[in-house]
């Protein structure tokens, strides 16, 4: 049954009586007024087939949020322990309700989340997010406040489409392919081999020099420090950097203490990237409000969600820091065309492994949009992401909630606060 567009209040009732979906109650006085009358009735969680690197924070799960009225949303993200807790929190909850489960989760165990749990309620809210769209017919960027953008610009850590045997001839091709920049690393570090930070300081500026020259400047490259530096030699590479003018210049000192890049911020003028190992809002917002950083690289699912995300923008757009999360798995990669197609910071860049989207066997090919190393907003319904759960490992099925409730208080209009 084909659904209509859902474009204004007036066009509700045609949809219900086409889906037979009652997708909104008409009692205006109660407190569910604008529930949708979908019940999350399971949850199933599957891992993805061939990935290597199952890390806590790293995990590319895949998700399915089932639904009484028979639409499934699908997700991304999070360990198994992670997700088993929180799809507990959420059985019997309207799916539509997205920002008042992720508050449950996010605050409902009483102890703030850690970025693993971070990681598995993106995932979740993620799913929402394609439920919601799908019921109404309309891409997840439309319910976000419709296009700001024609495509997001994208950059490439590695190029698999080049046959050139030197990182340079790789830089080239990446360029001429359309992308807007290439990203290196460092020099030495890796494997076994011991690393001495004074000469790969020295060592790392040769190699960005080579790099540019090859790619003719003009912002076309990036390096990421990976925190591999402490602040003298990262110091000594910045200086050396800037006349080069990398488009920026990434993680160059630890994360662990964000305060650290005040002193950073006072010693170097190269654009500044950091985030890719923080999680929501509170983990960056002094970064980017006090002007320590020029962009900020939390990604999906890590910061906790599509919503989280998006109000992480807000901040960047308030305080003119632009926007370059860092590659993440092949949905976490749509839902960020999704949610950066729809905000409005300075500048949005998005990062590509190896210069091009994944394809998992078990999406639809067309799940992602991406041309001339670009990648385009999806008009198809949700997330626009169609999963085949027989191409994947099924682990898990959560239908009921937890045995172990942690206290909820809410305010009297029905708003979570902290027990």
């Amino acid at each position: 049954m084909q659904r209509r567009r859902f474009l204004k209040t007036a066009a509700l009732g045609s949809a219900a009586i086409i889906t037979g979906i009652p997708l909104l109650k008409a009692n205006t006085n109660s407190l569910n007024a604008a529930a949708s009358k979908l019940k999350i009735t399971k949850l199933r969680y599957y891992s993805a087939p061939g990935y290597t690197k199952p890390l806590f924070n790293q995990a590319r799960g895949i998700v399915e949020i089932e639904t009484d009225g028979g639409i499934i949303g699908i997700g991304e993200g999070g360990s198994k322990d992670m997700i088993e807790q929180c799809a507990q929190m959420i059985i019997g909850q309207d799916p539509f309700r997205i920002e008042h489960i992720w508050q449950n989760i996010y605050r409902g165990m009483f102890y703030p989340p850690g970025r693993e749990k971070l990681h598995a309620l993106g995932a979740i809210e993620m799913g929402l997010w394609d439920i919601k769209g799908k019921a109404l017919n309309v891409p997840v960027y439309d319910l976000l406040g419709g296009a700001t953008r024609e495509y997001v610009e994208c950059y490439a850590t590695g190029f698999k489409n080049s046959k050139a045997a030197t990182e340079e001839g790789k830089a080239q091709d990446c360029i001429a392919a359309g992308m807007r920049a290439y990203r290196i690393g460092p020099t030495g570090g890796n494997g076994e081999e011991r690393f001495d930070f004074y000469d790969n300081a020295k060592k790392t500026l040769d190699f960005c020099k080579r790099i540019d020259a090859a790619v003719g400047g003009g912002g076309k490259w990036a390096i990421d420090l990976h925190t591999r530096f402490d602040l003298p030699e990262a110091m000594k590479i910045c200086a050396g950097l800037e006349l080069l003018e990398p488009y920026f210049v990434e993680d160059i000192v630890r994360s662990e203490n964000p305060a650290v890049y005040k002193t950073v911020r006072q010693q170097t003028k190269v654009p500044i990237a950091v985030g890719e190992q923080y999680g929501d809002r509170w983990d960056t917002n002094e970064l980017i409000e006090n002007n320590y950083i020029d962009y900020t690289r939390v990604t999906l699912p890590n910061t906790g969600g599509i919503s989280e995300f998006k109000k992480i923008a807000s901040i960047c757009e308030t305080h003119y820091a632009g926007m370059i999360p860092h590659f993440t798995g092949p949905l976490s990669t749509a839902a960020l065309v999704h949610t950066l197609g729809s905000s409005s910071p300075d500048r949005c860049l998005m990062e590509l492994g190896g210069g091009e989207p994944e394809r998992p066997a078990y999406f639809n090919d067309d799940y992602v949009l991406f041309k001339n190393g670009k990648l385009y907003l999806n008009p198809a319904p949700g997330l626009g992401v169609k999963f085949d759960p027989k191409k994947a490992d099924f682990i898990m099925e959560i239908t009921s909630n937890t045995k172990y409730p942690h206290p909820i208080l809410q305010s009297p209009d029905g708003s979570i606060h902290n027990w």
